[in-house]
């Protein structure tokens, strides 16, 4: 196969050395960057355009699956493996949805990564067999991830324009609705979306699409 170049994501650095140290020794893998945080990797997939990302989903300033559904919409060449400690078959369907052709545990061996790399770049999915893969796909068909939370199309405004830093009041004025009603859609927003502050609806707003690159 053509050498493959590869994007490192994640906010450790000794992870991402462990994986340069992984992968040093494989002929047709190299390392073309590294990101500390999901801004970043959006700004290096634009620079390197790198062939495929192994993409951490907890990370500061943007979260893996916010960063990976940026990275799939505008480069969709790129091949996005999410590579995390969390072992949730939601959260598994959730970056597949969101663009990741591929789920991986940092628990898993080198010989997993590697045929994980191995089997997106043939065209496939990959998911960690520490994981039900069948409830994985289940979970994905039945909508039950980003693009299945029901969100209203005022809803989606409203989330939109708070995500973008316009106080309830502001909301109001550009929507032309009642102060009470940016209220209401406020608190039925966080409950859809089990999102707790600003930060978190702004993490959401990503995953939905809402806000452009650089935003």
């Amino acid at each position: 196969m053509p050498e493959c170049r590869l994007l490192l994501v994640d906010d450790h650095a000794m992870i991402r050395e462990g994986l340069c140290a992984l992968l040093a020794d494989v002929p047709e893998l190299s390392v073309a960057g590294e990101a500390e945080d999901g801004q970043q990797a959006v700004a290096m997939c634009r620079a390197l355009q790198p062939d495929l990302v192994l993409m951490d989903l907890n990370m500061p300033l943007l979260d893996g699956v916010s960063a990976l559904t940026l990275i799939a919409r505008r480069w969709p060449a790129i091949l996005i493996i999410a590579l995390t400690s969390t072992v949730s078959e939601h959260n598994a369907a959730l970056a597949l949805e969101a663009g990741a052709v591929g789920y991986v545990l940092k628990r898993s061996r080198r010989e997993d990564l590697l045929q994980a790399i191995a089997q997106v770049r043939a065209g496939r999915i990959y998911i960690d067999a520490g994981l039900d893969a069948a409830q994985v796909m289940a979970l994905r068909g039945a909508g039950h991830t980003a693009s299945g939370v029901g969100l209203t199309g005022r809803e989606r405004q409203v989330l939109k324009l708070v995500a973008e830093g316009a106080r309830n009041r502001d909301v109001a004025e550009i929507l032309c609705i009642g102060l009470k009603t940016v209220e209401t859609h406020r608190l039925n927003l966080m409950k859809k979306l089990d999102a707790h502050n600003a930060a978190d609806m702004t993490q959401w707003a990503y995953r939905l699409g809402l806000l452009g690159e650089d935003q």
